[in-house]
Formats: C-alpha cells, sequence, structure tokens
C-alpha cells in the first residue's frame, strides 16, 4: 500500500473539524487524524489553507453558530454550546470580530424564525420544476 501524500492527510483533519465541529477538538488530535506530529501538522495546514486549525475550527462554529442564530430561536448561551464554545463571553467576543456584530444584534437582522412558514422539500421542488417543454425525452430516439 502505498502512503497517501500529506495533503490527503490534511484533508482528512479538515473533514473531521467539519463534521465534529461540537467536539472538543485540539491540535494533538487533529494531527492524529493527519498521522503527522503536532507542529508539523499546524505548520503544513497552515502553509496548505491559509489559516491555523484552531482558526480554522473557530471559524467553523461560528458560521454554524451564525446559521442558528438566522434560523431557531434559540438562546445565545444554548448556541454557544450547541456549537463546541465553552464562554459566552468568548463566543460573543469572536462573533463580534468575524461579523461585526453581537450574536444578538445579528439575529435581529433577520425575521424571527417562528414568523417564517416552513415548506416542505417536496412542495419546493415541485414548485421549483422547470415549466418549459425543454427538458422532454428526444422523440427521435424511439423511432430508431
Amino acid at each position: 500500500m502505498t502512503p497517501l501524500p500529506p495533503a490527503r492527510h490534511l484533508l482528512r483533519a479538515k473533514d473531521l473539524i467539519d463534521a465534529r465541529y461540537r467536539e472538543p477538538l485540539d491540535v494533538p488530535t487533529l494531527a492524529r487524524a493527519a498521522h503527522l506530529s503536532p507542529a508539523h501538522f499546524s505548520r503544513e495546514f497552515r502553509r496548505a489553507f491559509g489559516e491555523t486549525p484552531h482558526r480554522y475550527l473557530l471559524t467553523r462554529r461560528l458560521e454554524r453558530a451564525a446559521a442558528l442564530l438566522r434560523n431557531t430561536d434559540r438562546k445565545v448561551a444554548d448556541i454557544c454550546l450547541v456549537v463546541g464554545l465553552r464562554s459566552v463571553g468568548s463566543f460573543t467576543t469572536s462573533f463580534n470580530r468575524a461579523f461585526g456584530l453581537s450574536p444578538t444584534a445579528y439575529r435581529a437582522i433577520y425575521p424571527p424564525a417562528l414568523a417564517r412558514v416552513r415548506i416542505p422539500t417536496c412542495v419546493q421542488l415541485a414548485w421549483a420544476r422547470p415549466q418549459s417543454s425543454s427538458f422532454r425525452e428526444d422523440n427521435r430516439a424511439r423511432r430508431g
């Protein structure tokens, strides 16, 4: 079995962050997933993705938090914990740096989650289906 190139190992760690961002992930854990030493992993991750593993993890968590703020009525403290952060104060500071607003101010921009109507996916798909006849099967193919 030939060894995978280091970039593949880095993608494993990146995928781990994307899948398990809620969990307490540290550099040694991510480095083990990439089969690299922690110091080498940190350098290579930054070189490959343009940011440190910690920054990438924090960004994923803040993106998930923003989605929850837009789409749910959960309390800010609950969202902080759900996305894997432990301090509401640090969460608020980090969120403000990333989005330019506090979590509460960010949520205020969007309509309350209860005010939005949830449309079933099957209805959305049927409504979005093209109305033109350009998607019909070619009749010439049946004749031959």
